[in-house]
């Protein structure tokens, strides 16, 4: 079984290393996924939590590192899961 570290998109590109990836996507990707109450919950920031919306979001990430870390952390444990489920 392949370690999540190892775990690669439909690119073949691994998908730790986020290539291709924009922030944007992230964003929505989680948001389809989770929706923003969840999201909020996982990554508590008002962003998320106080009228959220994807504009809001990327102007924090963008000026956050810490913030954006954790979103993409979710991103990649999300992502993979769904491409191991797949596999």
């Amino acid at each position: 079984m392949a370690r999540q570290d190892d775990i690669r998109d439909e690119n073949g590109r691994l998908l730790r290393e986020l290539h291709g990836v924009t922030l944007a996507a992230i964003v929505e990707y989680l948001v389809a996924h989770l929706g923003w109450e969840a999201l909020g919950e996982r990554v508590p920031v008002n962003c998320f939590t106080s009228n959220p919306s994807v504009k809001s979001s990327l102007t924090f990430l963008r000026r956050t590192p810490w913030a954006r870390t954790k979103v993409e952390q979710l991103y990649i444990e999300l992502r993979s899961r769904e491409l191991q489920t797949r596999g």
